[in-house]
């Protein structure tokens, strides 16, 4: 380590000790809520930790499944049969939107299908293409290629892919340029790129794909639980996301879904009972008749245990507050950059995340060509990271439960990884020799 950087020098509110920065902050006391695997955990973009809320609502949907069994649909205390809807009551100030155009339902991937697929219809015969870019999440462009060709169309011809200048970052110059050269109809991008970071500016890319009579669709993966949302003001079309990321809500968690209330009344590409209208749902009509709301996208029967969870996750961010969890996750991202540009530059680390705190979510994308032994070579240390393909070590300093304190130490570790050459006893394929 450079021996003329110290990480506690109080050269001003952006560097100031972060042992003070962690005695002033305001969420402070939400991490003994969670309970933090690892030394140092710092991963929760691919999955949060486990916290009291999550696990009393988890226990209490297990009570009820005990004590009330098939009552529970309608005596629960949060009723089973409105599960999806009430909590995406609760979901609808993270992302902007109004209660009933927000439904907590499905994977992700499946509300991709089913939102692309509806929207493909909704168009008829105006253009079917669909702007993604190449930096999105794979999974993404799977299932909009599997929509497109069901409806008839080549995705080698119909979905256009914008490049990347640099394979870190996405110029919003280049989403529109497109929408003036192709037949484009559908617009879908992620809010936050899954690999370096990058926080894309919805509310331009909304108004530049509705000024040629496309859709809107994005992908908040990355961004929902960290990073405030307006999509009704903004005129988004729909959205999607997991719950399992920095809403802390478990793995295989229930997803959540956003439809403006333009298109309510839209028949769902992957129509199931429970998106029929909730009044006449047990009347098992012969013809399908989808609820007035986001309600209408869901499928199948509400996974009661995989949904559980989120209603205590729910409860934590809404008492931390968006606004101040977005205020220290910008403050960590900003110190964790300011450190790897300090002392790890020297060792080959380079920081692939935006600078501009507008311009960046929550996770900070570390690069080094040995990127995946030395993420490997954190781990045996108790570091938990995640390595990204094929250079990029992503750091996550969640706010709900990272400390400015656990930032200098992952530094440090990192650094003395990178110093004794640690990574080199990893072989190519992450085993450790």
């Amino acid at each position: 380590m450079d021996p003329g950087f110290d990480p506690d020098r109080p050269d001003g509110d952006d560097t100031a000790d972060p042992r003070e920065r962690d005695a002033n902050d305001p969420l402070s006391e939400f991490r003994e809520r969670f309970d933090v695997p690892g030394e140092l955990y710092l991963d929760g973009n691919s999955l949060g930790p486990v916290s009291d809320a999550a696990e009393r609502s988890l226990e209490r949907a297990l009570e009820e499944w005990r004590e009330l069994g098939i009552e529970a649909w309608t005596e629960a205390e949060r009723p089973w049969f409105r599960y999806g809807e009430s909590l995406g009551d609760e979901l609808a100030s993270l992302v902007g939107a109004d209660s009933e155009e927000v439904v907590v339902a499905n994977s992700t991937t499946v509300n991709i299908h089913t939102l692309v697929g509806t929207f493909l219809d909704a168009r008829g015969d105006r253009p079917p293409g669909i702007l993604v870019n190449e930096l999105d999440f794979p999974t993404d462009h799977y299932a909009i290629r599997s929509q497109l060709r069901q409806r008839g169309h080549d995705p080698d011809d119909h979905l256009h892919v914008v490049e990347s200048h640099d394979g870190r970052t996405i110029a919003e110059d280049d989403i529109v340029v497109p929408l003036e050269d192709h037949e484009v109809g559908i617009v879908f991008m992620p809010s936050v790129l899954y690999r370096s970071g990058q926080l894309l500016d919805i509310e331009r890319i909304t108004d530049a794909a509705h000024e040629r009579g496309a859709l809107a669709g994005f992908d908040l993966a990355h961004s929902v639980g960290v990073v405030p949302h307006e999509l009704s003001v903004h005129g988004v079309d729909f959205a999607v996301w997991c719950s399992y990321k920095y809403l802390n809500a478990g793995p295989g968690a229930i997803a959540g879904l956003y439809v403006d209330e333009r298109h309510f009344g839209e028949t769902p590409a992957l129509a199931g009972w429970w998106g029929h209208e909730k009044e006449t749902q047990f009347e098992l009509r012969e013809r399908f008749t989808p609820a007035d709301s986001a309600g209408a996208w869901q499928i199948g029967t509400v996974p009661v245990l995989a949904a559980a969870p989120l209603d205590g996750s729910l409860e934590i961010v809404r008492e931390a507050g968006i606004d101040r969890i977005r205020e220290k996750s910008l403050a960590l991202t900003s110190f964790l950059i300011r450190l790897v540009d300090e002392t790890l530059a020297a060792y080959g680390c380079a920081v692939g995340t935006p600078r501009a705190p507008e311009d960046r979510g929550g996770h900070v994308a570390i690069e080094h060509p040995e990127a995946a032994r030395i993420s490997e070579a954190l781990r045996e240390r108790g570091v938990v990271v995640d390595f990204r393909p094929p250079n990029v070590i992503r750091v996550c300093p969640a706010p709900l439960y990272t400390r400015f304190v656990d930032v200098r130490e992952f530094v440090a570790q990192l650094g003395e990884v990178l110093e004794t050459g640690a990574y080199e006893d990893v072989d190519p394929d992450g085993n450790v020799s």
